[in-house]
């Protein structure tokens, strides 16, 4: 269950480091998939269940996939990265 604690923003990656995410709160997060040089970048508001299961998911490692990630990790890549 999400802790009403969390500090925002929280940071994850998939482990194959191709999908990034900066978890804004607990409705709202953004993503980076990496293809190669080149980057999209996605902004996620939680409306429907799904959505917000995968934030709590990212949240509590549920899925061993998620693993941390940082700030600086996730701001690397928004400069790094040609970002559609």
């Amino acid at each position: 269950m999400l802790d009403k604690g969390t500090d925002f923003p929280q940071y994850r990656k998939l482990s194959n480091d191709k999908v990034f995410y900066k978890i804004v709160n607990n409705r709202e997060f953004h993503e980076i998939q990496v293809i190669g040089t080149f980057a999209q970048l996605h902004k996620i508001e939680a409306k429907q269940y799904p959505e917000i299961l995968k934030i709590q998911d990212m949240l509590n490692y549920t899925i061993e996939a998620f693993v941390p990630s940082s700030a600086e990790e996730y701001a690397k890549l928004l400069n790094a990265n040609t970002l559609n």
